[in-house]
């Protein structure tokens, strides 16, 4: 295994997908909270 200096730790990329997962989640889950408060529907049982 070879240690990497700085300048090489600071070329890497990558991670970026879960970001973006994490954003788009969390959208989600504001537009849900919001459109119960405004929309509340019964529950059917």
């Amino acid at each position: 295994m070879k240690e990497l200096d700085k300048k090489e730790l600071k070329a890497i990329n990558g991670g970026g997908i879960g970001t973006w997962l994490l954003i788009g989640g969390g959208i989600v889950f504001l537009i849900g909270v919001i459109d119960g408060y405004v929309r509340p529907l019964a529950c059917n049982n």
